[in-house]
């Protein structure tokens, strides 16, 4: 167990290439499962089924981002505080977000579920594939709870600087669902239910495989304690509300996607769903990158390091360009083939081919929004974070997405996409980069001190 935070000393670029590239494994595996469940799904020969798991994608991609946005405040809390060198406080805190996070998640996943009728029908689900959405929520929803548990222990790795661990989580879990997947929903013939059973199955066992490595190897969990609780209410809420609006922009931009792409059929709805999971596939990495370097940002800012902190900003916006690039190139070669193997029809093809030569070059710009994100949520700024993701989904998706989609048809909400990308991006850039070359001029956040030992003497303790 590391007495000092890892990413204190060594080559920044090559912390975040470590911790990035061991992410993207992680993740991009547990994406191509997500694919592979369709994939099975697109072989029962019901192009409904791939609809609904399509609108049902949009909604679970709200629950699914408050989850990432309460992981955040937990990497920046507890790297912030390994960073300073207090242990205790860490694992006090690691604690504190895990209760917490379940808390707040659940009664998310019980709102989504009272309304998941409605949700689906705003999404623009109707009939057939609308009662099938909502059963595949009713299914998956449930576990909202035990997916955040899994995600805020399996942060604490990444805040502690254990790449490969925080990647075998993800993989143990993926690897569950890439086994079962084929035997529930072709094998038993449970179809759109047998993918909805290994979507909860492998959140299970990421939980369990998160906390056996947070706790076992490194002991960063404390035993929860109400007053560590309580006591970390307001610092670790500061960093997760912010963040949890931040990341809930992305979805509700792509439920306005769908949405109006919902106007041109079960078909070219299809064609969305198969682009939203190679989106996560093919760009998993940078995905990745907007949570690795969190723990790094957080410790480095921690210790007051102030030059690793803009070397590691540098150096997080060239990989992404790098990786973004190489990824735009081999999403190009590959679209003939993917189309062919969903067996998408022309309509379904011609929004993919939209989003693999023009839409995927949009993350370049992505890239650098989610590392000013990064920057942001970790280092006492996270408002600014909220502010610029939904400038991008708030704002600017609607309007593009009708000027587009009446120009283009079903391929304009694709050009839609990539535009508000490019945009926000630019700006996100340049203001995230002022930000972290002038730290050593503003008045910065301290890291948060141990929780008073009585909550009714909180406030004289902050004050001392």
């Amino acid at each position: 167990m590391a007495a000092r935070g890892r990413f204190l000393t060594g080559s920044t670029m090559g912390h975040v290439v470590r911790m990035t590239m061991a992410g993207a494994i992680g993740i991009t595996f547990v994406f191509l499962v997500d694919a592979a469940n369709l994939y099975w799904i697109s072989k029962l020969g019901q192009p409904q089924l791939m609809a609904a798991i399509g609108y049902a994608f949009a909604i679970q991609f709200l629950s699914v981002s408050a989850g990432i946005g309460l992981m955040i405040a937990a990497t920046a809390l507890v790297s912030r505080a390994i960073g300073a060198g207090k242990r205790r406080l860490a694992r006090q805190q690691a604690a504190s977000a895990l209760i917490i996070g379940v808390m707040i998640q659940s009664a998310a996943a019980a709102l989504i579920f009272i309304f998941r009728h409605q949700l689906v029908d705003m999404a623009g689900a109707k009939g057939e594939t609308a009662a099938l959405a909502a059963r595949y929520l009713a299914l998956t929803i449930p576990s909202l709870g035990v997916m955040a548990a899994g995600m805020i222990a399996n942060a604490t790795l990444r805040a502690e600087g254990d790449g490969m661990r925080s990647m075998s989580v993800t993989l143990m879990s993926g690897g569950v669902a890439l086994v079962v997947d084929p035997f529930l929903i072709i094998g038993l013939g449970w179809g759109l239910d047998g993918a909805a059973a290994g979507v909860v199955l492998s959140r299970f066992v990421m939980l369990a495989a998160a906390l056996y490595f947070a706790t076992r190897t490194h002991d960063l969990i404390a035993r929860p304690r109400r007053r560590d609780c309580l006591g970390s209410l307001r610092p670790y809420l500061a960093i997760a509300l912010p963040a949890i609006l931040t990341q809930m922009a992305t979805p509700v931009g792509n439920y306005i996607f769908t949405s109006v792409m919902s106007q041109f059929g079960d078909e070219a709805m299809a064609g969305w769903a198969v682009v939203g999971r190679l989106t996560v596939v093919a760009f998993g990495g940078i995905f990745s990158l907007a949570g690795a370097i969190g723990g790094i940002f957080g410790q480095n800012f921690g210790a007051r390091d102030f030059g690793r902190v803009r070397s590691t900003y540098r150096d997080a916006i060239l990989f992404g360009l790098i990786y973004t690039l190489v990824t735009w190139a081999v999403l190009v070669a590959a679209s003939g083939a993917v189309s062919r193997a969903f067996a998408l029809p022309e309509s379904a093809a011609v929004v993919l081919h939209a989003f693999t030569h023009y839409g995927a070059a949009g993350f370049v710009f992505a890239s650098a929004l989610f590392v000013s994100n990064s920057a942001f949520n970790a280092m006492g700024k996270p408002r600014r974070s909220t502010l610029t993701n939904w400038t991008r989904d708030g704002i600017l998706s609607l309007p593009l997405a009708l000027w587009f989609a009446g120009a283009f048809g079903a391929p304009g909400v694709i050009y839609a996409q990539a535009t508000a990308g490019v945009l926000v991006g630019l700006v996100a850039a340049a203001w995230g980069w002022h930000y972290v070359t002038q730290l050593h001029r503003c008045g910065l956040p301290r890291v948060d001190l141990p929780p008073p030992r009585s909550y009714a003497h909180a406030d004289r303790f902050r004050r001392r």
